[in-house]
């Protein structure tokens, strides 16, 4: 049988209203049972500081973690805990050397490309959770999106102001191209993203198609152009294989069995 510890007393009313004040909420959280603590074994006024002020930081960096999370508008919640790296056709020297995240901090870009069901989606977002761990900004887009948000501007003329809201951000993902034809208002979408990243921030894109095909799906000149300034900076990664949402299907583990 457990035994429930004795709650610790609340922390003075006038501590109370100065940790409200400065908009300490984890401090204040934590402060009954740092100051009992800090009694029992006689801490230096100076750790109960440090201590205090150590869970502020921290409670503050999970939730600023936890709102960029859900900004970001990835799709699966995948991370690399689920990732099977060992089945992966992406080599582990190239895993590996995309997790340091060292491409970003050199505004370089990824492109993954590959038939669908290799991988590519789930990589690339495991990689934008661990960046977004690691207190960098993430925008996660398709084609589609892409084309509604820049679309929306068009109406009001804030198009500049959308793109350079979006390139707040450390990496922008563009996800799945390829599955679909391009139209003319997507195609300059995607162009005005690209040009505006160029050399300042870090674009991801995954697609199942190879860059080089880009004007099979989207006018040829638009293409160009974009391609010319996605792959200048970029980490070029191929995926092959069989889709293995389908060996999944086909061994029957897609679904759980009925009862």
């Amino acid at each position: 049988m457990s035994v429930s510890l004795p709650k610790a007393p609340p922390i003075p009313a006038e501590l109370e209203v100065l940790f409200t004040r400065m908009r300490f909420p984890y401090a204040r959280k934590a402060a009954p049972d740092v100051l009992a603590t800090a009694r029992a074994q006689r801490w230096d006024p100076a750790e109960v500081v440090r201590v205090l002020l150590a869970e502020e930081v921290v409670g503050r960096d999970n939730a600023t973690r936890r709102s960029r999370r859900k900004s970001a508008g990835m799709p699966n919640g995948k991370t690399f805990g689920s990732w099977k790296s060992e089945l992966s056709s992406i080599p582990q020297a190239t895993q590996n050397a995309l997790r340091t995240l060292e491409w970003v901090s050199r505004r370089e870009n990824c492109v993954i490309s590959g038939p669908s069901g290799t991988g590519k989606s789930h990589f690339m977002e495991a990689l934008c959770h661990q960046a977004i761990d690691a207190d960098l900004r993430v925008s996660w887009f398709t084609l589609e999106t892409l084309a509604v948000t820049i679309g929306r501007a068009h109406v009001d003329g804030s198009i500049a102001r959308t793109i350079a809201k979006i390139c707040r951000s450390d990496i922008i993902v563009i996800d799945d191209i390829g599955l679909l034809p391009v139209g003319h208002e997507t195609a300059e979408a995607f162009y005005r993203l690209v040009d505006a990243a160029y050399e300042r921030r870090s674009l991801a894109v995954t697609s199942n198609i190879h860059p080089s095909g880009f004007d099979t799906i989207m006018p040829k000149t638009m293409a160009t152009a974009t391609v010319d300034r996605l792959m200048h900076h970029a980490h070029m990664v191929e995926t092959s294989g069989e889709s293995h949402r389908l060996a999944e299907a086909l061994a029957g583990k897609g679904v759980v069995p009925l009862t």
